[in-house]
């Protein structure tokens, strides 16, 4: 195209998701603008601009909340990316966060701290939330497991009677075998979830832990404890989506099937920072190796600190973990070493030595082992990504 294209961003400023994908938006048309942009302070439920209909601009991105939205889209006739779901129009192109993988990282953030009890909180008010938990018990089924379901009554994610919901979550708890890995599948479930804990007199997280999903600042941090949480990464999703609306204006053909991304790693927070072994020697030794990983330990260290046998140890937390000792000793380490990768400008031979590698070249070639990306590469992608 040769003049500048005129393009609406019809998303919601009211939630920090939106306000993520504007970001990523914003980044794309920094790089490869210019956009003549409209856009304006929103809500989910704001209705069309009146200008609209006649509007004779060159493409929409829009994270359409209702069906009147839809009808309007449609009928400005230029291209459109739906950032939302795909419930109001399926005939728009659609960029979204990929479910599947985000439930898989979840039973991965509980099976790598020894759950084997499962639970998820669920609401069917929309189709990605009902993905989110289907996708999550079929995940816990696959590797073996019992997953228990708790759905919300109501056609709206706001409870119609707050005590009447929280004394039926404090019940469902409280009758729930521990310890316990619960997905709350928004954050705002999650939150309310942690109220429900509180309430039912249960630990978090070392009876019960949660983790939500979005990474809403606010609702994170608020909760008691803070709350574990799987970001969406809507600033990769505004940017993928420009790309895509930017190649419809340019009169290249529709992408044919939903473009989903994988969700970034998950926050950690309190909620579900914890080891739930139900054998006290290996839950001690996990616990041990959490806290000491990155001081250079190895399996001796272990066995000076648990009153237990090397073949025991080495026996037990295969059964329990699948892991051994000294792999769950580097797979702890490696964890240190991505967020030194990714919120650090250090130095390979600084990070080694900070998570706990005597060699930094040990650590670089069991790092691509274990991502199949050096250290080097992995952190520009990452960074490139974020």
């Amino acid at each position: 195209m040769n003049k500048t294209p005129h393009v609406a961003l019809l998303i919601e400023t009211s939630r920090s998701y939106g306000r993520e994908i504007l970001r990523g938006i914003r980044r794309y048309v920094t790089e490869h603008g210019p956009w003549s942009i409209f856009m304006e302070l929103r809500s989910l439920e704001s209705p069309p601009p009146p200008w609209l209909k006649h509007w004779q601009g060159d493409g929409i991105l829009t994270r359409t909340g209702t069906p009147e939205m839809a009808r309007a889209i449609s009928q400005a006739k230029v291209p459109a990316i739906e950032l939302r779901t795909r419930r109001f129009g399926e005939h728009f192109p659609f960029v979204g966060i990929d479910n599947q993988a985000l439930v898989q990282s979840v039973v991965r953030h509980f099976l790598d701290r020894g759950f084997r009890n499962f639970a998820v909180y669920a609401l069917d008010t929309e189709d990605y939330f009902a993905e989110r938990c289907d996708g999550f018990l079929a995940e816990v089924q696959k590797v073996g497991f019992e997953c228990h379901l708790y759905r919300q009554a109501g056609s709206r994610e706001q409870p119609a009677q707050w005590e009447k919901q929280q004394e039926r979550l404090r019940r469902w708890l409280s009758k729930l075998p521990k310890p316990i890995g619960v997905l709350a599948c928004t954050d705002q479930l999650g939150f309310w979830l942690l109220d429900a804990c509180k309430r039912a007199e249960l630990a978090v997280p070392e009876e019960v832990a949660v983790v939500g999903v979005e990474n809403d600042d606010s609702l994170c941090t608020m909760a008691s404890p803070p709350l574990t949480s799987v970001p969406l990464g809507g600033e990769q999703i505004g940017y993928r989506a420009a790309e895509e609306l930017a190649a419809l204006m340019e009169g290249k053909s529709s992408p044919t099937e939903p473009i989903l991304l994988p969700p970034p790693d998950i926050v950690v927070r309190q909620s579900s920072d914890i080891v739930a072994i139900d054998d006290p020697e290996i839950a001690e030794a996990i616990r041990y190796i959490r806290e000491h990983a990155t001081h250079g330990i190895g399996v001796e260290d272990i066995l000076h600190t648990v009153a237990i046998s090397r073949s025991s140890l080495e026996r037990r937390m295969r059964e329990l973990l699948g892991r051994s000792p000294n792999a769950e000793i580097n797979r702890v380490r490696l964890e240190h070493v991505k967020r030194f990768l990714l919120e650090t400008d250090l130095s390979l031979d600084r990070i080694a030595e900070k998570a706990g590698f005597r060699h930094p070249q040990y650590l670089s070639e069991l790092f691509k082992r274990t991502f199949g990306l050096t250290p080097g590469a992995w952190r520009t992608k990452q960074r490139e990504t974020h």
